[in-house]
């Protein structure tokens, strides 16, 4: 159920015979081996694959076997297949394409087309937790479809972490599903991500979280700062979708830091410091960078948790540049300024925040909470449907001061409880949350009470 399939056995009888002590021992192992899987060589072969291509601008040659965004999104369809082939057809390769055009920059109507790997999860399949990367590149003009655009940081690197994700999840099986997602026309105005957010909403997929990963490759920043060991998650502070009713709510009650991409940014930086060596979640509360744009603004538009995942340490005269020197600077992506072992270890926080939130139950939903002029303070939420979380042993409150950027405090509520009262503990200084646990440990994220936090049904 949780490890390689030689290894599920030995943690039943663990759990059997040694209890949750061990249970969360074995967890703790489990997500440092995920962690530590990613190999750098392996993805600086990727990201060598991808640059080779010449240029992946989304208005560039869709027929040439060797040049091309077209030759580049068919070369990754055939490498999850091969992935696939690998973990006998685990994973679901296909496209999801859609039209665009008279745009700005696609004034005449171009074909979109993303390239998505599912791999089900085996207790409720239609829960899923995604990882993404941008297949386009450019360079200084947006509009030249020609030039060599080698994009080797911006964004093979985030491609190729999603390859590598995928080549070290398949090897185990989980109770929800992971997607993994190259998507297209990011450079053009987000539109590969727009597509995929509304082919999600018709097929009711239920996503959990997006964790869109746009450059992960560079640890050198044009101030001058090298540093491999930070990496930054950008969240939005309140849903996109909040009605003005629910605003008027949230004023009174919070909920301005606590929506559901800012717990699931929380989450990704206990994965970092719980898992990953060495590294340290830099939490950003912005939507993205100041005055620019990521693939998971789209997901945001339509009501999905998604949060950026990249790099600390920017250098921008190696971003949408023409491959020139001028005045002795160097401009331009290519591979020769990509740090390998800071795209793996990224890749390794992606993988066991995939790893843990689809092992863990779903976080729950319809979280309420009470207590206004009381000494105590009490959550209640529903009930997980035990067929779709087999894995469930309960549910922990949380709550931390208000001006804390994590949760301090918890207490664990048995499965077959839907509510509890902290005594003494007074509504009006903390914030709250609550979040499933698995009978091994795995927990959701936490979600904070009304529409504010909710991560859906």
């Amino acid at each position: 159920m949780k490890t390689m399939k030689a290894t599920v056995l030995s943690v039943f009888l663990g759990l059997l015979f040694m209890g949750t002590g061990w249970a969360q021992t074995s967890q703790m192992e489990i997500l440092r081996d995920i962690g530590e899987a990613p190999s750098a060589e392996r993805i600086e072969a990727d990201i060598t694959e991808l640059v080779n291509f010449e240029t992946r601008h989304t208005l560039s040659d869709t027929t040439s076997d060797t040049e091309g965004i077209g030759a580049a999104r068919r070369w990754l369809k055939a490498e999850f297949e091969r992935i696939s082939e690998a973990c006998g057809g685990c994973l679901e390769v296909f496209y999801v394409r859609d039209y665009v055009g008279g745009e700005n920059r696609i004034p005449e109507p171009v074909e979109i087309v993303n390239v998505i790997a599912i791999q089900r999860g085996t207790a409720d399949p239609n829960r899923f937790v995604m990882m993404s990367g941008d297949i386009d590149s450019r360079v200084s003009n947006v509009m030249d479809g020609e030039s060599v655009s080698p994009g080797a940081n911006d964004n093979a690197s985030g491609v190729a972490g999603v390859l590598e994700a995928a080549r070290v999840l398949t090897q185990y099986e989980f109770e929800g599903s992971i997607m993994y997602a190259q998507l297209s026309g990011e450079e053009q105005g987000l539109f590969g991500g727009q597509i995929l957010a509304e082919y999600a909403k018709e097929q009711e997929w239920d996503i959990k979280g997006v964790l869109n990963n746009d450059m992960i490759g560079n640890i050198q920043g044009i101030n001058g700062v090298i540093d491999n060991t930070i990496a930054r998650v950008f969240s939005e502070g309140t849903r996109a979708v909040e009605t003005e009713r629910e605003a008027r709510m949230r004023r009174f009650t919070g909920g301005e830091v606590d929506s559901p991409s800012r717990n699931l940014a929380r989450y990704i930086d206990k994965m970092a410091d719980d898992y990953i060596r060495n590294l340290d979640v830099m939490m950003i509360y912005r939507l993205d960078r100041f005055g620019r744009g990521g693939h998971h603004r789209p997901f945001n538009a339509e009501g999905y948790p998604a949060v950026r995942i990249m790099e600390t340490n920017e250098d921008y005269v190696r971003q949408h540049q023409d491959i020139r020197t001028e005045d002795g600077v160097e401009y331009g992506d290519v591979l020769s300024e990509v740090e390998f072992n800071f795209a793996a270890k990224l890749t390794g926080l992606n993988a066991v925040t995939m790893a843990a939130m689809s092992w863990a139950p779903s976080p729950p939903a319809e979280v309420e909470i009470s207590g206004a002029v009381r000494p105590s303070t009490t959550l209640s939420w529903k009930a997980l449907d035990p067929d779709e979380n087999p894995q469930l042993a309960g549910y922990k409150i949380y709550w931390r001061l208000t001006d804390s950027n994590q949760w301090e405090k918890s207490v664990f509520v048995p499965a077959d409880k839907t509510e509890h009262t902290l005594e003494n503990v007074v509504i009006d200084n903390y914030y709250f949350g609550v979040a499933s646990v698995s009978e091994d440990g795995f927990e959701s994220p936490v979600v904070f009470p009304g529409p504010a936090g909710s991560f859906g049904e």
